[in-house]
């Protein structure tokens, strides 16, 4: 019932912008990291011992020292940082994707393992009032097991003004509806993990696949500094190979690679 899980995600509103606050603070640690199980290869699409394999690919830890690779991703994604946080504007194009915002004075953050594991991203939270254009999100939106298939957004001051999906628009509609937030972004990201091979329905897992970015409808994280606080964060992945990301007029993420 599409309505009861508005009502659900309205209800843990205070419980979540306060986990969110003492994590921006740094007054909460903690960490994220699946166990294979048959149901979630199931899930996946994959036999138990496959999914092994792409859990274990995923975490780096099928390579001779994993500790090392995590320490690379850091260094390489510290360096995307440094040069996004001096950003003011961001555009993306992609198929029926034409998107702008701002992200001037907010903070990226580089994921690199110290929470969520696997792990491989950067993000920050754009202006809540800035983005411009339209999107059409490669893979299902999935909230809460249920599935939101060719999810297409236009945005409009900041605000979705258009909304359709191929599959779960009833619940789509309801999500948006539960407060203004809903309907604007409190992420954007650049997903890095090359290991991801395949889209498995876990966002722990999909939102990191290289050769991605994802944007999330409500909350934003406060270390971003931003000021959506909405009772839902709900993360939706685009398939960027074919893409292309600027930063201030000029290109740094091209076809699935970060090229600046």
């Amino acid at each position: 019932d599409p309505k009861k899980l508005a009502m659900m995600s309205v209800s843990r509103r205070e419980i979540t912008q306060l986990f969110h606050k003492r994590t921006g603070e740094g007054k909460l640690r903690w960490v994220g990291l699946p166990f294979p199980t048959d149901a979630m290869a199931q899930e996946a699409n994959m036999s138990f011992s496959e999914y092994e394999r792409f859990v274990y690919g995923a975490c780096k830890v099928d390579k001779r020292d994993p500790v090392k690779e995590w320490e690379k991703v850091k260094r390489e994604q510290d360096k995307m940082v440094k040069l996004l946080d001096k950003v003011n504007r961001l555009e993306f194009f992609g198929k029926d994707t034409e998107l702008k915002m701002s992200v001037k004075g907010r903070k990226w953050i580089n994921c690199c393992g110290d929470k969520n594991m696997p792990d491989g991203e950067v993000f920050t939270g754009p202006v809540e009032n800035s983005v411009e254009g339209k999107i059409r999100f490669t893979y299902p939106g999935i909230y809460m097991g249920n599935e939101i298939e060719d999810i297409r957004l236009e945005f409009k001051k900041g605000k979705v003004i258009k909304a359709r999906a191929a599959k779960g628009q009833k619940l789509l509609e309801q999500l948006l509806a539960i407060d203004d937030g809903c309907r604007r972004l409190g992420e954007v990201a650049i997903g890095t993990n090359y290991g991801i091979k395949k889209f498995s329905k876990n966002m722990l897992f999909d939102e990191k696949i290289g050769g991605t970015i994802h944007m999330a409808l409500g909350m934003g994280f406060p270390e971003t500094r931003s000021k959506n606080q909405a009772p839902i964060h709900w993360d939706i992945l685009k398939d960027m190979k074919k893409g292309e990301v600027l930063a201030d007029n000029k290109t740094v993420y091209k076809n699935g690679k970060w090229v600046a």
